[in-house]
């Protein structure tokens, strides 16, 4: 499943669409950007825990991840990106890198020299408002996770995994009838729910028996969002999307 979107920065626009609403000269500002394309492949760091970058990253396809080791090798997820996020968005105000982000599937990527976002930003001041407004919903997003993986048993953890990333990947027209696409291993998944990978297999296998969600290779559908909802005691309301807000 593609985002078919013909331009990185038009997918850019459309993820802040979903929580900012921009003027027709704000987007084509954004569109107008120049973005340096790039391939990454699976399990490798786009930027680096003490990296001190110069640019920041659009993921455009695949999933990205946020994540930091422990001194005995343990790693833990702390959040995923879709396309149309800026994982490192934070980079342009923070020099060092705190965590790492790497890519979990094939990705394409587009690097923006800091430089050139000070420049949109200083000469469209509501394009920083919406760019502060992202780095406030990865903060909420943030908070919801601790929550998750702190008081949530493993079954609702999961659902409620789930659940996110369908309401992320529908605001930049990434799902076609609960349909979208799932590249993550279970050790991955074991990673982001602080689990093991034996234990998030059986809540996939679970979740599949209960009639809450179906699998083909790395597709998954939910067939009743209303009952993944349920198990995963889901509220989109920490997500900050515009259709969430007016609904």
């Amino acid at each position: 499943m593609t985002n078919g979107i013909d331009s990185p920065g038009g997918l850019m626009v459309r993820k802040l669409e979903s929580i900012f609403t921009l003027t027709d000269e704000e987007q084509q500002a954004l569109r107008d950007m120049r973005i340096e394309l790039a391939n990454v492949e699976p399990d490798r760091d786009i930027v680096s825990l003490g990296d001190r970058p110069s640019q920041t990253c659009l993921l455009l396809d695949g999933f990205t991840c946020v994540y930091k080791g422990s001194t005995d090798g343990k790693r833990q997820i702390m959040a995923l990106q879709v396309p149309g996020d800026i994982p490192d968005l934070h980079s342009l105000h923070l020099e060092v890198m705190d965590s790492s982000i790497a890519a979990i599937s094939p990705c394409k990527v587009g690097f923006i020299q800091h430089s050139d976002l000070r420049r949109v930003c200083e000469r469209y001041p509501r394009i920083a408002a919406a760019f502060w407004r992202e780095t406030l919903v990865d903060a909420s997003i943030f908070r919801e996770w601790l929550l998750n993986i702190g008081r949530r048993k493993t079954y609702s953890r999961m659902a409620h995994l789930l659940c996110e990333l369908l309401f992320r990947l529908r605001a930049v027209g990434l799902v076609e009838s609960g349909t979208f696409d799932l590249p993550i291993t279970q050790v991955e998944l074991a990673d982001l729910l602080g689990t093991s990978p034996v234990h998030a297999n059986r809540v996939i296998q679970a979740l599949r028996a209960d009639g809450l969600i179906r699998t083909q290779g790395k597709t998954l559908t939910v067939p009743d969002l209303a009952k993944l909802v349920k198990a995963g005691d889901f509220d989109p309301l920490y997500l900050h999307l515009k259709e969430n807000e007016t609904a």
